[in-house]
């Protein structure tokens, strides 16, 4: 098989299992008892919430686990919202933003909030000067993802951190795509919100994590219950996926210029290759090393998929969010029909290699060369 889905979900290597299985089975207390089996699950998990924190450049307090992005990012906002109740109810986002955002935008327009959707440029660009030319009185949160989960476009979100210096105006971002595969910490990037997850980076599905900056000294939870988690995010913590989570930043944290090096070389290896097929075109600007979206305009994207499926490489025809609709992304874009419909998605991890490239390129030139394009 040739997985060239990471931007979808990464495979967990052994270690990580390892240390899933070892709370499981053995150190398995729960974090909230107080004897001795309880109280080491506890110092076990803060030392994992330190190494996560240490990734991301924030302290171990100012990191809270979620269950994943989506919490994450509906946390965040609705966070930022109640601190900011009195500014007023006007968000601003951008059309290209995951799912997990914009839904939740939509259903807050349905409770009375005013969104501004800012539309990206064919590249897939957004500029920090939209941000402030759409910035009001009222604006009480901007949400701008740092790394689009289709095109790999990175996002100005240090602009719009600096734009933003002496208003009250809170900044999120969904760096999920972007945690260590590309260079930022929390200070650097200056948002008061950041959404990470696990399974991007060969963690396990169910563990995320949201960075709460001090501009949010009480922030209003998006459940009640138990008290876990400072009182911030009820529930018994998942300590075995919290385990597997941290295993994986430490390997990433461990090999971080390689996996860099390495994922940037896979991206520009296939570029090279795919150009050579007659009519494929790059789709946005690919500075995430690790996503490339191009276009067979003409040959419709979901045919590709499931040919190439069936023969064992792993690619998307976009979000895995999309399930067959049209992408929202592409759509913002502007792309013509036959450009968008022909979008796939390829996305690397350390785990690939050249070969992976190699037998992507004879599979799609070979599709091509035996289907009819769409009119």
């Amino acid at each position: 098989m040739h997985y060239l889905d990471y931007a979808a979900t990464a495979p967990a290597p052994g270690f990580v299992a390892e240390a899933m299985v070892r709370e499981l089975t053995e150190d398995f207390g729960n974090p909230s008892a107080q004897y001795a089996l309880g109280r080491s699950a506890r110092d076990r998990m803060e030392a994992r919430r330190e190494t996560v924190a240490a990734a991301l450049g924030c302290k171990k307090e100012q990191l809270t686990f979620t269950s994943c992005g989506t919490e994450g990012d509906n946390w965040a906002i609705r966070a930022a919202l109640w601190q900011n109740r009195r500014l007023g109810r006007h968000i601003i986002t951008t059309a290209v933003e995951h799912s997990a955002v914009l839904n939740c935008l939509k259903s807050l327009e349905a409770e009375g909030y005013q969104v501004t959707y800012l539309k990206p440029d064919r590249q897939g660009h957004i500029t920090a000067a939209q941000v402030a030319r759409a910035l009001r009185a009222d604006t009480a949160l901007i949400s701008v993802m740092l790394v689009n989960n289709e095109t790999g476009n990175r996002l100005p979100v240090e602009e719009i951190a600096a734009l933003l210096q002496g208003r009250d105006t809170l900044l999120h971002t969904d760096a999920v795509q972007g945690f260590l595969k590309v260079p930022f910490t929390a200070k650097t990037l200056g948002a008061d919100l950041i959404t990470l997850s696990a399974h991007k980076i060969g963690g396990p599905k169910g563990i995320g994590a949201l960075y709460i900056g001090p501009r949010l000294p009480l922030p209003k939870p998006l459940l009640y219950g138990g008290g876990q988690e400072r009182d911030l995010r009820p529930g018994t913590e998942a300590t075995a996926q919290i385990a597997g989570f941290a295993a994986a930043v430490e390997h990433w944290q461990a090999n971080l210029a390689s996996c860099r090096a390495h994922l940037s070389a896979l991206r520009a290896a296939a570029l090279e290759r795919l150009m050579t097929i007659p009519g494929l075109v790059e789709i946005g600007d690919g500075a995430a090393p690790h996503i490339l979206s191009v276009s067979l305009p003409g040959y419709p994207s979901q045919n590709i998929v499931t040919d190439l499926g069936e023969q064992g490489i792993c690619i998307s025809a976009g979000s895995a969010c999309h399930r067959g609709r049209a992408s929202h992304v592409l759509t913002a874009m502007g792309l013509d029909r036959r450009t968008a419909a022909g979008a796939i998605r390829i996305s690397f991890g350390p785990e690939n290699s050249l070969d992976d490239v190699a037998a992507l390129a004879e599979a799609l030139a070979e599709h091509q060369s035996r289907r009819f394009p769409m009119l």
